[in-house]
Protein backbone atom coordinates (compact mmCIF):
# COMPACT_ATOMS: atom_id res chain seq x y z
CA UNK A 1 0.00 0.00 0.00
CA UNK A 2 1.45 3.55 -0.89
CA UNK A 3 2.47 5.61 2.06
CA UNK A 4 -1.20 7.25 3.64
CA UNK A 5 0.59 10.84 2.84
CA UNK A 6 1.01 10.52 -0.87
CA UNK A 7 -2.47 8.69 -1.02
CA UNK A 8 -4.41 11.50 -1.35
CA UNK A 9 -5.73 15.38 -0.50
CA UNK A 10 -7.71 13.86 2.43
CA UNK A 11 -4.97 11.91 3.64
CA UNK A 12 -2.88 14.94 3.33
CA UNK A 13 -5.08 16.87 5.88
CA UNK A 14 -5.16 14.81 8.31
CA UNK A 15 -1.14 14.22 8.84
CA UNK A 16 -1.23 18.22 8.89
CA UNK A 17 -3.42 18.32 11.03
CA UNK A 18 -2.02 15.79 13.61
CA UNK A 19 1.39 17.03 12.65
CA UNK A 20 -0.15 20.62 13.85
CA UNK A 21 -0.91 18.62 17.60
CA UNK A 22 2.74 17.87 17.79
CA UNK A 23 4.57 20.75 16.02
CA UNK A 24 2.88 24.16 16.58
CA UNK A 25 3.52 26.63 16.42
CA UNK A 26 5.96 25.79 13.24
CA UNK A 27 9.69 25.98 13.67
CA UNK A 28 9.87 26.24 16.93
CA UNK A 29 11.50 23.21 18.68
CA UNK A 30 9.30 20.69 18.12
CA UNK A 31 10.91 18.16 21.14
CA UNK A 32 9.33 20.91 23.42
CA UNK A 33 5.72 20.73 21.49
CA UNK A 34 5.73 17.01 22.19
CA UNK A 35 6.39 17.42 25.37
CA UNK A 36 4.25 19.50 26.27
CA UNK A 37 5.93 22.49 26.65
CA UNK A 38 5.01 24.64 29.66
CA UNK A 39 5.72 27.69 27.13
CA UNK A 40 3.78 26.45 24.83
CA UNK A 41 0.01 28.21 24.20
CA UNK A 42 -2.25 24.71 23.87
CA UNK A 43 -4.10 24.34 20.70
CA UNK A 44 -7.34 22.82 19.72
CA UNK A 45 -6.90 21.56 15.93
CA UNK A 46 -9.95 21.17 13.36
CA UNK A 47 -10.90 20.62 9.91
CA UNK A 48 -13.20 21.73 6.66
CA UNK A 49 -14.66 24.65 9.31
CA UNK A 50 -15.13 28.43 8.12
CA UNK A 51 -17.86 30.57 6.73
CA UNK A 52 -20.63 30.17 3.97
CA UNK A 53 -18.55 31.26 1.24
CA UNK A 54 -14.99 30.38 2.48
CA UNK A 55 -13.75 26.77 4.14
CA UNK A 56 -10.60 26.22 5.40
CA UNK A 57 -9.14 22.86 4.84
CA UNK A 58 -7.20 22.97 8.70
CA UNK A 59 -8.16 25.25 11.81
CA UNK A 60 -5.59 25.92 14.66
CA UNK A 61 -7.27 27.63 17.40
CA UNK A 62 -4.36 28.75 19.96
CA UNK A 63 -5.78 29.04 23.62
CA UNK A 64 -5.59 30.76 26.87
CA UNK A 65 -4.68 27.84 29.06
CA UNK A 66 -7.26 29.52 31.75
CA UNK A 67 -9.69 30.47 29.39
CA UNK A 68 -9.77 26.78 27.81
CA UNK A 69 -9.86 25.27 31.56
CA UNK A 70 -12.77 27.28 31.85
CA UNK A 71 -14.61 26.82 28.74
CA UNK A 72 -14.31 22.51 29.37
CA UNK A 73 -16.89 23.24 32.34
CA UNK A 74 -19.72 24.10 29.55
CA UNK A 75 -19.27 20.36 28.34
CA UNK A 76 -17.39 18.57 25.19
CA UNK A 77 -20.07 19.61 22.80
CA UNK A 78 -20.46 23.18 20.17
CA UNK A 79 -22.14 26.04 21.60
CA UNK A 80 -23.73 27.27 18.24
CA UNK A 81 -24.81 30.28 16.95
CA UNK A 82 -28.29 30.72 18.73
CA UNK A 83 -26.61 29.45 22.28
CA UNK A 84 -23.87 31.47 21.82
CA UNK A 85 -25.35 35.18 22.38
CA UNK A 86 -27.62 33.21 25.26
CA UNK A 87 -24.76 32.16 27.18
CA UNK A 88 -22.83 34.76 26.93
CA UNK A 89 -24.89 37.74 27.76
CA UNK A 90 -27.34 35.81 30.66
CA UNK A 91 -26.56 37.86 33.72
CA UNK A 92 -25.22 37.08 37.26
CA UNK A 93 -28.53 38.09 38.81
CA UNK A 94 -32.21 36.80 37.91
CA UNK A 95 -33.50 38.76 34.96
CA UNK A 96 -36.36 39.01 32.35
CA UNK A 97 -34.37 37.47 29.15
CA UNK A 98 -35.42 40.32 26.76
CA UNK A 99 -34.29 42.96 29.44
CA UNK A 100 -31.06 40.75 29.98
CA UNK A 101 -29.92 39.87 26.40
CA UNK A 102 -28.80 41.80 23.06
CA UNK A 103 -31.55 42.51 20.63
CA UNK A 104 -31.24 39.93 17.92
CA UNK A 105 -32.69 40.98 14.93
CA UNK A 106 -34.65 38.19 14.71
CA UNK A 107 -38.38 37.46 15.90
CA UNK A 108 -37.81 36.96 20.50
CA UNK A 109 -39.46 33.56 19.90
CA UNK A 110 -36.33 32.24 18.59
CA UNK A 111 -34.44 33.83 21.18
CA UNK A 112 -36.34 31.62 23.65
CA UNK A 113 -36.41 28.51 21.71
CA UNK A 114 -32.67 29.47 22.21
CA UNK A 115 -32.86 29.74 26.37
CA UNK A 116 -35.04 26.69 26.76
CA UNK A 117 -32.34 24.31 24.48
CA UNK A 118 -29.54 26.45 26.58
CA UNK A 119 -31.03 25.39 30.00
CA UNK A 120 -31.66 21.59 29.00
CA UNK A 121 -28.20 21.42 28.55
CA UNK A 122 -26.86 23.05 31.80
CA UNK A 123 -25.67 26.12 30.50
CA UNK A 124 -28.01 28.88 31.91
CA UNK A 125 -30.69 28.96 34.46
CA UNK A 126 -34.52 29.53 33.88
CA UNK A 127 -37.23 29.87 35.62
CA UNK A 128 -41.10 31.72 35.41
CA UNK A 129 -41.93 34.45 37.00
CA UNK A 130 -45.57 34.91 35.98
CA UNK A 131 -45.65 35.02 32.57
CA UNK A 132 -42.04 36.39 32.25
CA UNK A 133 -39.32 33.53 31.71
CA UNK A 134 -36.09 35.37 34.08
CA UNK A 135 -32.54 34.13 33.36
CA UNK A 136 -29.29 33.70 35.37
CA UNK A 137 -25.69 32.44 34.22
CA UNK A 138 -24.04 29.97 35.60
CA UNK A 139 -20.42 30.65 35.28
CA UNK A 140 -19.32 33.81 32.94
CA UNK A 141 -18.38 31.97 29.31
CA UNK A 142 -14.57 32.59 28.89
CA UNK A 143 -12.63 34.98 26.60
CA UNK A 144 -10.53 31.53 25.60
CA UNK A 145 -9.06 31.71 22.10
CA UNK A 146 -5.91 33.93 21.46
CA UNK A 147 -5.61 33.32 17.83
CA UNK A 148 -7.13 31.59 15.00
CA UNK A 149 -4.47 30.53 12.28
CA UNK A 150 -6.31 28.89 8.30
CA UNK A 151 -4.34 26.83 7.04
CA UNK A 152 -5.09 25.17 3.40
CA UNK A 153 -3.56 22.31 1.91
CA UNK A 154 -2.36 21.07 -1.27
CA UNK A 155 -0.17 18.19 -1.63
CA UNK A 156 0.43 18.81 -5.33
CA UNK A 157 1.01 22.31 -6.37
CA UNK A 158 0.70 22.34 -10.01
CA UNK A 159 -0.51 25.12 -11.92
CA UNK A 160 -4.16 24.96 -12.43
CA UNK A 161 -4.24 24.12 -8.35
CA UNK A 162 -2.10 27.23 -7.43
CA UNK A 163 -4.26 29.52 -9.53
CA UNK A 164 -7.54 28.34 -7.33
CA UNK A 165 -5.13 28.81 -4.40
CA UNK A 166 -4.32 31.95 -5.27
CA UNK A 167 -7.98 33.62 -5.12
CA UNK A 168 -8.72 32.01 -1.82
CA UNK A 169 -5.85 33.37 -0.37
CA UNK A 170 -6.40 36.43 -1.28
CA UNK A 171 -10.14 36.45 0.33
CA UNK A 172 -8.82 34.99 3.51
CA UNK A 173 -5.98 37.77 3.66
CA UNK A 174 -8.86 40.50 2.76
CA UNK A 175 -11.60 39.19 5.41
CA UNK A 176 -8.68 38.55 7.94
CA UNK A 177 -11.15 36.70 10.39
CA UNK A 178 -7.94 34.62 11.22
CA UNK A 179 -4.51 35.87 12.49
CA UNK A 180 -2.76 34.03 10.21
CA UNK A 181 -3.23 32.33 6.61
CA UNK A 182 -0.71 29.16 5.27
CA UNK A 183 -0.30 27.46 2.67
CA UNK A 184 0.62 23.63 3.61
CA UNK A 185 2.15 21.63 0.09
CA UNK A 186 4.59 18.87 -0.18
CA UNK A 187 8.24 19.13 -0.30
CA UNK A 188 9.80 18.63 -3.38
CA UNK A 189 13.08 19.30 -2.55
CA UNK A 190 14.25 21.42 -5.23
CA UNK A 191 16.23 24.41 -4.70
CA UNK A 192 13.43 27.11 -4.80
CA UNK A 193 9.73 25.03 -3.52
CA UNK A 194 7.38 25.62 -6.57
CA UNK A 195 5.56 27.06 -3.73
CA UNK A 196 7.46 30.15 -3.75
CA UNK A 197 7.21 30.56 -7.35
CA UNK A 198 3.40 31.30 -7.15
CA UNK A 199 1.57 34.27 -7.48
CA UNK A 200 0.28 34.15 -4.01
CA UNK A 201 -0.76 37.02 -1.68
CA UNK A 202 2.70 37.91 0.37
CA UNK A 203 0.49 38.09 3.83
CA UNK A 204 0.70 33.77 3.37
CA UNK A 205 2.88 31.68 4.69
CA UNK A 206 4.14 28.67 3.41
CA UNK A 207 4.56 25.38 5.17
CA UNK A 208 6.22 22.80 3.19
CA UNK A 209 5.86 18.80 4.91
CA UNK A 210 7.80 15.34 4.18
CA UNK A 211 5.59 12.81 5.71
CA UNK A 212 7.27 9.87 4.01
CA UNK A 213 8.40 8.96 7.55
CA UNK A 214 4.93 9.43 9.07
CA UNK A 215 3.95 12.38 11.09
CA UNK A 216 6.08 13.98 13.70
CA UNK A 217 6.73 17.33 15.42
CA UNK A 218 9.43 17.87 12.66
CA UNK A 219 7.76 17.18 9.17
CA UNK A 220 6.96 20.56 8.59
CA UNK A 221 9.46 23.38 7.09
CA UNK A 222 9.02 26.99 6.84
CA UNK A 223 9.49 28.28 3.53
CA UNK A 224 7.68 31.93 3.99
CA UNK A 225 6.41 33.50 7.45
CA UNK A 226 2.91 34.89 7.37
CA UNK A 227 2.54 38.47 8.06
CA UNK A 228 -0.02 38.70 11.07
CA UNK A 229 -3.36 39.95 9.88
CA UNK A 230 -5.79 42.20 12.00
CA UNK A 231 -8.99 40.72 12.84
CA UNK A 232 -10.04 43.58 15.21
CA UNK A 233 -10.47 46.18 12.50
CA UNK A 234 -13.22 46.46 9.68
CA UNK A 235 -12.25 44.96 6.34
CA UNK A 236 -14.01 45.41 3.50
CA UNK A 237 -16.29 42.21 3.90
CA UNK A 238 -16.91 42.62 8.05
CA UNK A 239 -17.21 44.84 10.38
CA UNK A 240 -15.18 44.36 13.42
CA UNK A 241 -17.91 43.23 15.70
CA UNK A 242 -19.16 40.62 12.81
CA UNK A 243 -15.49 39.50 12.77
CA UNK A 244 -15.76 38.71 16.28
CA UNK A 245 -18.77 36.66 16.25
CA UNK A 246 -17.57 34.77 13.57
CA UNK A 247 -14.45 33.93 14.75
CA UNK A 248 -16.49 32.89 18.31
CA UNK A 249 -18.61 30.38 16.22
CA UNK A 250 -15.84 28.87 14.17
CA UNK A 251 -13.92 28.19 17.56
CA UNK A 252 -16.89 26.68 18.86
CA UNK A 253 -17.05 24.56 16.14
CA UNK A 254 -13.49 23.18 16.23
CA UNK A 255 -13.90 23.03 20.05
CA UNK A 256 -16.45 20.27 19.49
CA UNK A 257 -15.62 18.78 15.89
CA UNK A 258 -11.73 18.56 16.31
CA UNK A 259 -10.41 16.86 13.13
CA UNK A 260 -10.79 13.14 13.86
CA UNK A 261 -15.02 13.17 13.20
CA UNK A 262 -14.08 11.54 10.10
CA UNK A 263 -15.67 8.99 11.83
CA UNK A 264 -18.71 10.27 12.03
CA UNK A 265 -18.79 10.83 7.84
CA UNK A 266 -17.04 7.42 7.10
CA UNK A 267 -17.98 3.91 7.43
CA UNK A 268 -15.66 2.13 10.00
CA UNK A 269 -18.06 -0.34 10.40
CA UNK A 270 -17.07 -1.64 6.62
CA UNK A 271 -15.18 -4.69 6.81
CA UNK A 272 -12.37 -2.80 4.28
CA UNK A 273 -12.15 0.03 6.54
CA UNK A 274 -8.67 -0.18 8.48
CA UNK A 275 -6.73 2.62 10.33
CA UNK A 276 -2.69 2.88 9.07
CA UNK A 277 -0.37 4.18 11.01
CA UNK A 278 2.03 7.30 9.77
CA UNK A 279 4.66 7.67 11.89
CA UNK A 280 2.89 9.31 15.46
CA UNK A 281 -0.51 9.56 13.25
CA UNK A 282 -3.18 7.43 12.11
CA UNK A 283 -4.83 7.58 8.60
CA UNK A 284 -8.26 5.69 7.38
CA UNK A 285 -7.56 3.18 4.74
CA UNK A 286 -9.61 1.10 2.29
CA UNK A 287 -8.18 -2.67 2.15
CA UNK A 288 -10.38 -3.36 -0.94
CA UNK A 289 -9.33 -0.45 -2.63
CA UNK A 290 -5.47 -0.81 -1.59
CA UNK A 291 -5.30 2.88 -0.64
CA UNK A 292 -6.66 5.71 1.37
CA UNK A 293 -9.84 6.31 0.38
CA UNK A 294 -11.49 9.77 0.80
CA UNK A 295 -14.65 10.40 2.69
CA UNK A 296 -16.62 10.64 -0.63
CA UNK A 297 -15.88 7.25 -1.71
CA UNK A 298 -16.64 5.82 1.87
CA UNK A 299 -20.24 5.55 2.33
CA UNK A 300 -22.89 2.94 1.54
CA UNK A 301 -22.73 4.29 -2.61
CA UNK A 302 -19.44 2.48 -2.68
CA UNK A 303 -19.13 -0.70 -4.82
CA UNK A 304 -16.53 -2.33 -1.93
CA UNK A 305 -19.03 -1.37 1.24
CA UNK A 306 -19.27 -4.85 2.79
CA UNK A 307 -20.66 -4.29 6.61
CA UNK A 308 -18.67 -6.17 9.24
CA UNK A 309 -19.22 -10.00 9.90
CA UNK A 310 -21.79 -10.34 12.76
CA UNK A 311 -18.80 -12.87 14.14
CA UNK A 312 -16.51 -9.45 14.47
CA UNK A 313 -18.59 -8.70 17.16
CA UNK A 314 -18.72 -11.55 19.41
CA UNK A 315 -15.99 -13.62 18.95
CA UNK A 316 -12.60 -12.28 20.82
CA UNK A 317 -12.42 -8.81 19.78
CA UNK A 318 -10.99 -7.15 23.03
CA UNK A 319 -13.45 -4.32 22.51
CA UNK A 320 -16.96 -4.89 22.58
CA UNK A 321 -19.02 -4.07 19.16
CA UNK A 322 -16.33 -5.04 17.34
CA UNK A 323 -13.27 -3.10 15.26
CA UNK A 324 -15.59 -0.53 13.49
CA UNK A 325 -17.18 0.40 17.31
CA UNK A 326 -13.81 0.46 18.51
CA UNK A 327 -12.11 2.61 15.98
CA UNK A 328 -14.79 5.09 16.79
CA UNK A 329 -14.10 5.23 20.43
CA UNK A 330 -10.26 5.33 19.29
CA UNK A 331 -10.77 8.58 17.52
CA UNK A 332 -13.76 10.08 20.31
CA UNK A 333 -11.19 9.29 22.92
CA UNK A 334 -8.31 11.29 20.88
CA UNK A 335 -10.53 13.89 20.19
CA UNK A 336 -11.51 13.99 24.26
CA UNK A 337 -8.02 13.97 25.30
CA UNK A 338 -6.83 17.00 22.88
CA UNK A 339 -9.72 19.02 24.71
CA UNK A 340 -8.37 18.11 28.27
CA UNK A 341 -4.56 19.12 27.01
Amino acid sequence: MPTPATDSEFSFELLVCRWAELGWPPGGDASDADAGSDDAAPVIVSRQLGTKKRRWDTIVIECDPAGLAARREFGDRTIDGDLLPVVRHAPAEWAYYRDALPDPGYPWRYVREAIHRAAARGLVEKRKNGNRIEIRRKRPYPDWVSRIIAIENKPDLDASAAAALSDQLEHDVDTALADEVWLATGRTGERVEPALLRQFPVEAGVLTFDFSDGTHGDAATVDWLPSTLDPESDSGRFDAAEKARRRRLIAERAYGKGWRSFAETTRPDCRWFELARAGRGTVPTCAAKGRCQSEAECGRRCGSFEPEPPQWRTNGWPIDGGPGQGVQQLLERRRERARER
